[in-house]
């Protein structure tokens, strides 16, 4: 007979773990959704912030139940990979999961006119929104350990969408590079996992053209319906794969979106 398992009465699934947080801005963000769901499930959290929004992060941060602390990691900034990792150590010790929701591409890369955007432009859109994933596992691996986790926020790119352009490709760009980390870590019994998250009315959506397009487009055909300033569901999952309770899910991009993928026009 298989023991019984009892579950403990005000623990939350992420009881003990020590989880890194990147791309609190404010707290319409994912990432924001995501640190304070994880407090609340027993997780201890510290944020990461970079350049100019760092103050941003550091405002935001009182936002949250418990007060966290904010290092600066800027990811295009080598030097950084080793003071805030030396950081992180220094406060959590070890590390049990990391949270990537860092995305960026200049005005050149967004908008109607895919040719217009050069590669200094493409390449910063590439380096920051997904070459940032493996940077993130540099500064980080060395504090992680077996049963760990990283999970990214995505946007399905299956398809061209308007207006997105060069940051769809640096999507794609960044699901392949999840795949190719999940193969790499794998044999550590660390995870890689991505959440295609729906449109949601965050200070990056806003840098996007025609976000309102997006908007209606869910709202008409998302089977479970979908609310643009609703950031719990994406944070319910990202709190799922940061626990204990997929040990054999690595390399998936799992869809929160209210089902819009699965429906055809």
């Amino acid at each position: 007979m298989a023991p019984r398992r009892t579950t403990v009465q005000g623990m939350g699934i992420l009881a003990g773990k020590k989880i890194v947080v990147t791309g609190v801005l404010t707290d319409a963000s994912l990432a924001f959704g995501v640190a304070q769901l994880a407090q609340r499930e027993g997780a201890t959290v510290v944020l990461t912030g970079a350049g100019r929004a760092l103050s941003l992060t550091q405002r935001t941060a009182r936002r949250l139940d418990t007060p966290v602390e904010v290092f600066e990691f800027d990811v295009t900034v080598g030097e950084h990979i080793e003071s805030v990792r030396s950081s992180v150590a220094a406060t959590l010790g070890t590390v049990d999961g990391v949270v990537h929701s860092i995305g960026f591409a200049p005005e050149a890369c967004l908008g109607d006119d895919f040719l217009a955007a050069q590669w200094p432009d493409v390449a910063i859109a590439m380096q920051i929104s997904a070459y940032s994933l493996k940077t993130l596992v540099d500064a980080f691996l060395p504090l992680m350990t077996s049963g760990s986790s990283i999970v990214g926020m995505d946007f399905d790119n299956t398809v061209a969408w308007p207006a997105y352009n060069w940051m769809g490709v640096a999507k794609s760009a960044l699901e392949s590079t999840s795949r190719y980390l999940a193969k790499e870590l794998g044999p550590r019994g660390i995870r890689c996992n991505l959440i295609a998250a729906g449109p949601i009315k965050t200070m990056a959506a806003k840098s996007i053209p025609g976000f309102q397009t997006f908007e209606d487009s869910w709202t008409q055909r998302a089977p479970l319906g979908w609310d643009v300033k609703d950031t719990e569901p994406v944070s319910r999952a990202c709190i799922a794969l940061l626990s204990d309770w997929f040990p054999a899910t690595t390399g998936e991009i799992i869809h929160v979106d209210g089902g819009y993928h699965a429906v055809g026009a």
